[in-house]
């Protein structure tokens, strides 16, 4: 008998169709297999009662209280009425109310001393946490038929309280399990018996059992540590069956003839690489040397040299007599690359030109916005070889453009381009090209091996020699105005020393139907604000700060009489490029802009930083736009401006950035602050987010183990002949189009 269509029968054959639709549209699940992995999101004790005191305003909430008050109120001069239930918890309470006729039921049921499920929207009124017409589900039941029914439905001493949604409430979810539940005796085991046993794990039936009916504390950790191994497990067998399909594959091995082009650039270099620089740079030709194609992953901190060890590897492939290939994310970027790498080589980026030295080559840059003479010039040195390097953008995928022999890709800020991009890139090969995929978004150890598990991760973790340190503060903008008056001074400051600085805001600014807020640059302090709001919320509520609105402030205001100048997505290509040049240069001393500067933006003489709304941004974000201050030997300055108070969330996390520079760290923070399915995206990793239980940062010995064994497993069975469930398991985590995405790598 075929087991697995049990769990694959539509939810709406089992529940009946209003509820399945409203399962589907809101929690995504469709079968019953879907909603056996829908887990508690924790579980309430019958002697327990939620905390009432840390209810999160304007979220759908479950809770477990007491009725403490009932009363019903009149209003409208005696033509409408309200019921008002005051329940408590021990640690605080809560104001429920119910309107018109809807206050017979609960206020037949809702007595003083009665214990019940409440689920609803957390609102305020009249300076209140309140609940307004609460679903509810009796706990102490009156009637004997109720009491049956309570004791059948709530017989566990544990009541789970689901992931739920404002058209669903948890209890609901758990009747709907309730009906399921018998399936998930049908349930095909994925981890291979030997495993489960020898690592002490019960059966997937029994765990499905216990995460959803436990009846002591015990139950639920068996499950989950179950469930979580069956996460970690089948996400790295998708990953090691990618590893092990790239071995299979060939390539052309390409290593550098001596004394050719690697060689005259190491000898014009003014520096010596660091002892980091070095090893990976090894790890990189050792692959490169392979006749199987190179997967490798550099991540490293932000002025660690990554592009140096790039271009090595770029100029090694050429030496050998292919192409390379970089692709940026952005113009801004592929034309910095382009402009900071005929720089660095000189003559040697001369190729087939008067000067040009014999070991010299073409380095061509290709983005969307060129004139039709450029690209087809740049076009044709693709095709015919005479380019050994390329930089550019997207333009670099389409069609119409062919290599001669592309040997090497390098992929710049990987977060930014989808599998497929990459996958485009590399299709222009005669052979699969190597592959190296830079971030200087530090990723924590699990996340490398749970996101890019298919790719060998080299990491440059110190700073060449001569860069600066960088003091980083938090300016409260709201609370202390005077500090952004100073922060403006810092900036005059270092401009008189002979240095440089940006402004960094979230908005652009130009959009017709909103009105740039002024006053961003000015230390006046806010208003007060009307007492219903806090600070947090007035600070969260209004729009960014505009680069356009803040530019002109500060060039009539605090910064006046300096050469200020603004750079965003929007400009020509050829005004961003025009810009960039003059504050390259040295020509402006202030440059306002968005985040196009986050990266690659080399500047040495920029000296000081200063982030408008910095709570607008993410810690990595704000990590590496702090990464383009302290770039030459004087020591950089980075000023975070918030007007979140104190207290808050966002002044905690702009705090943590301020007080480390190891971009690893505050990856891990920025991690634990975000919910995993942001990490594995399918942007970035082609495997949907699958993980319930499996906490990435939590969970690190698990993910690394069941990388241990999912490799053992693959090498011994590439195909999971002998193990169905496991393939079965991994057909439920990679659709067709998911698999592609993997094998595409």
């Amino acid at each position: 008998m075929d087991l697995v269509p049990v769990l694959e029968e539509p939810l709406k054959k089992v529940l009946g169709p209003p509820t399945a639709k409203v399962m589907a549209e809101h929690l995504g699940l469709h079968t019953v297999g879907d909603l056996l992995h829908h887990y508690p999101r924790r579980y309430a004790e019958r002697g327990e009662l939620t905390r009432l005191a840390e209810l999160p305003l304007d979220e759908h909430v479950t809770v477990v209280a007491q009725v403490a008050t009932a009363r019903v109120l009149k209003f409208n001069g005696g033509s409408g009425q309200r019921l008002e239930v005051t329940i408590t918890d021990g640690s605080g309470q809560l104001q429920l109310v119910f309107f018109g006729r809807g206050i017979h039921k609960p206020h037949k049921d809702l007595l003083p001393g009665t214990r019940a499920m409440f689920a609803g929207k957390v609102g305020v009124f009249n300076r209140k946490m309140q609940l307004a017409h609460p679903a509810y589900q009796l706990l102490s039941a009156e009637t004997s038929e109720d009491a049956a029914e309570a004791v059948g439905s709530w017989a566990g001493a544990l009541l789970p309280l689901y992931p739920a949604t404002a058209k669903l409430e948890s209890w609901k979810i758990a009747k709907a399990v309730d009906l399921v539940l018998p399936s998930a005796r049908e349930a095909v085991d994925p981890l291979p018996e030997s495993l489960r046993e020898g690592r002490g794990l019960v059966p997937l039936t029994e765990a499905l059992l216990k995460i959803h009916r436990p009846h002591t504390k015990a139950d639920i950790e068996d499950a989950r540590g179950r469930l979580k191994w069956d996460e970690a497990f089948v996400l790295q067998v998708a990953l090691a069956r990618r590893r092990f399909a790239d071995t299979q594959l060939t390539a052309v091995a390409r290593v550098p003839k001596p004394d050719g082009l690697l060689t005259a650039f190491d000898a014009k270099l003014p520096f010596t690489l660091t002892e980091g620089q070095q090893k990976v740079s090894k790890e990189i030709f050792d692959d490169l040397a392979t006749e199987h194609p190179m997967h490798r992953l550099l991540q490293g901190e932000v002025g660690s040299g990554k592009t140096m060890v790039a271009l090595r590897a770029m100029l090694a492939v050429v030496d050998a007599g292919g192409q390379a290939a970089m692709l940026a994310p952005t113009e801004v970027l592929a034309q910095q690359h382009h402009r900071s790498i005929t720089e660095m080589m000189g003559e040697l980026a001369e190729g087939g030109m008067l000067g040009g030295s014999e070991h010299s080559t073409k380095v061509v840059l290709l983005t969307g916005s060129m004139n039709t003479a450029a690209r087809r010039q740049a076009l044709l040195d693709l095709v015919t070889g005479e380019a050994g390097v390329v930089i550019g953008t997207h333009a670099l995928i389409e069609d119409k453009v062919q290599f001669h022999d592309l040997g090497l890709v390098v992929v710049d800020e990987q977060h930014r381009f989808g599998v497929e991009q990459r996958d485009a890139l590399r299709s222009k090969g005669k052979q699969p090209p190597h592959l190296l995929v830079m971030t200087a978004t530090p990723i924590p150890r699990t996340v490398a091996m749970t996101v890019f598990g298919d790719l060998e991760t080299s990491v440059l973790d110190q700073l060449p020699a001569g860069r600066s340190p960088i003091a980083s503060h938090v300016v409260p903008a709201a609370d202390k105005p005077h500090f952004l008056s100073r922060a403006w001074e810092r900036v005059r400051e270092e401009v008189s020393k002979g240095h440089q600085a940006y402004v960094v805001c979230p908005r652009i600014g130009d959009d017709e139907d909103e009105k740039p807020r002024k006053g961003a640059a000015s230390s006046k302090a806010p208003s007060k604000a009307a007492p219903k709001k806090s600070a947090e919320d007035e600070a969260e509520k209004r729009p960014p700060l505009a680069v356009l609105a803040v530019a002109e402030e500060l060039a009539h205001g605090p910064l006046q009489g300096l050469k200020v100048e603004v750079l965003h997505g929007r400009m020509q290509p050829d005004d961003k490029d025009a810009v960039m040049r003059r504050f390259t240069a040295g020509e402006t001393d202030v440059l306002v802009a968005t985040t196009v500067i986050e990266v690659g933006v080399n500047v040495p003489n920029a000296t000081a930083m200063v982030i408008m709304d910095a709570d607008r941004f993410g810690v990595s974000q704000l990590h590496q736009l702090r990464g383009r201050v302290g770039r030459g030997s004087a020591p950089g300055l980075c000023l975070l401006v918030t007007e979140m108070p104190e207290a808050s969330p966002a002044r905690a996390r702009l705090g943590a950035v301020a007080s480390t520079l190891d971009g690893f760290e505050l990856s891990r923070i920025d991690l634990e602050q975000r919910r995993e399915g942001d990490v594995l995206g399918q942007a970035q990793s082609g495997v949907r987010s699958s993980l319930r239980m499996l906490a990435v940062i939590e969970d690190e010995e698990i993910i690394a183990e069941a990388r241990e064994e999912a490799t053992k497993v693959v090498t011994a069975d590439p195909d999971l002949e002998r193990l169905p469930g496991l393939r079965i398991a991994l057909d439920a985590l990679l659709d067709e189009e998911r698999e592609q995405y993997l094998d595409k790598g």
